[in-house]
């Protein structure tokens, strides 16, 4: 059952780049604009009443919208991506498990951040271990 699991995430996971890669491609833009153009400028769409025609506007903007959204998401993305690697790649002490981490699978970035979380409470015991450490010197030192 969970090899299904897996195979159907796989396959979604996918599924969706390959549709961000489509919907935030510039030539599916010109078409869908194309599309837009080719429905406002027919001899039914004047026909209509204004509501429906001013409805008929307002859905083709939205429509367009969606692939000028996608676009700017898929670059914002993709810069922020490079800047985290480049100061991933530039730290000696980082864990390089992370760079490219957009083109791991959902499980894997889960299983990331669980270590990470991890890490994260040791951390926090460590700092608190030397804080404690610092008082009891401090007080050691007072006497």
């Amino acid at each position: 059952m969970k090899n299904i699991y897996r195979h159907t995430e796989r396959g979604f996971e996918k599924l969706t780049s390959l549709a961000t890669a489509i919907l935030g491609n510039s030539i599916t833009f010109i078409i869908a604009l194309g599309t837009v153009i080719f429905w406002l400028t027919n001899k039914r769409f004047y026909t209509q009443d204004i509501h429906s025609a001013i409805g008929d506007v307002i859905l083709g903007v939205t429509f367009l919208y969606l692939f000028i959204i996608q676009k700017s998401f898929i670059h914002f993305s993709a810069s922020l991506h490079l800047k985290v690697n480049e100061l991933v790649a530039s730290h000696k002490a980082a864990s390089n498990a992370v760079i490219n981490a957009e083109e791991k699978t959902e499980d894997e970035i889960t299983e990331l951040s669980k270590e990470y979380a991890e890490l994260s409470e040791q951390i926090k015991d460590v700092e608190q271990e030397n804080i404690l450490n610092q008082f009891h010197k401090t007080e050691v030192n007072d006497q």
